[in-house]
């Protein structure tokens, strides 16, 4: 028996897409290979007949039922792992699979978790900002000129998810965090390092940059995240709790 990519679970996720036209070809793209959601995030220019006319009546069920968000944040909130395509490494970007081994690797992720396959712009790509939101990124290898037309990458990374294929069942990944359970946690993360001085507060990303990318790696389950997040409150209910203590203290001591 052989397995592969829970398509139904699989969304194409454009961030800052610029033109109309690149949108309704991305959403042919995905029509060719099976899948069906698509989301698009701060568009640059929004040409629902544009959009349409490059999808061609073949892809209409894709962008009748397209969303679209003003928030990356929200877009890939109810999500459980997010893939982040890149054409630039190194750096802040040093997790690099090539879209065949990133397939493989989904499988099983896929079939128990919903999967975010995020695009950057046309003429930028995905921001620093942008990949804090990734669980891994991918690299679509290339020679001399690195940089793809966004309806060809999604068109590759599509390619590779709708053919990949296991034999024998995998086990199927636990649910992981969705993607707002981890931003709330990396949130009270900050702020208890920050309360203990781990953490400057002028510029919390050098070391948060860093705790994102070894967490990542452990790919956090939901009741794993919640076990986090009531350390960070216990932490700062301590916190709290000595410093009025100290100050009562000292109110007594003057008194």
């Amino acid at each position: 028996m052989t397995i592969g990519i829970h398509r139904d679970n699989v969304a194409i996720v454009l961030q800052r897409p610029r033109y109309p036209e690149n949108i309704g070809s991305a959403a042919r793209a995905m029509c060719n290979m099976g899948f069906s959601r698509l989301i698009v995030v701060n568009p640059g220019i929004w040409d629902e007949e544009r959009i349409r006319r490059l999808a061609t009546h073949a892809a209409g069920g894709v962008v009748d039922t397209l969303q679209r968000f003003d928030s990356l944040e929200t877009a890939l909130a109810p999500f459980g792992h997010v893939v982040g395509t890149t054409a630039r490494i190194g750096g802040q970007r040093p997790v690099i699979k090539s879209p065949d081994r990133l397939a493989h690797s989904l499988i099983p992720i896929s079939h128990g978790n919903p999967v975010a396959i995020l695009f950057g712009s046309e003429d930028r790509g995905l921001t620093n900002q942008d990949l804090k939101h990734c669980h891994q990124l991918v690299n679509i290898p290339t020679v001399d000129f690195s940089s793809l037309n966004l309806a060809q990458a999604v068109m590759v990374v599509c390619y590779c998810l709708s053919t990949v294929s296991q034999e024998a069942s995998p086990p199927a990944t636990p649910r992981l965090a969705k993607r707002i359970e981890l931003d709330l946690m990396y949130d009270e993360l900050t702020a208890t390092l920050t309360d203990i001085g781990y953490v400057n507060p002028q510029n919390p990303d050098y070391w948060m940059i860093r705790i994102r990318r070894f967490l990542t790696r452990l790919s956090l389950r939901a009741g794993e995240v919640s076990i986090l997040r009531g350390i960070c409150r216990q932490i700062r209910r301590y916190g709290q709790r000595c410093y009025e203590d100290g100050r009562r203290a000292a109110e007594k001591s003057d008194a």
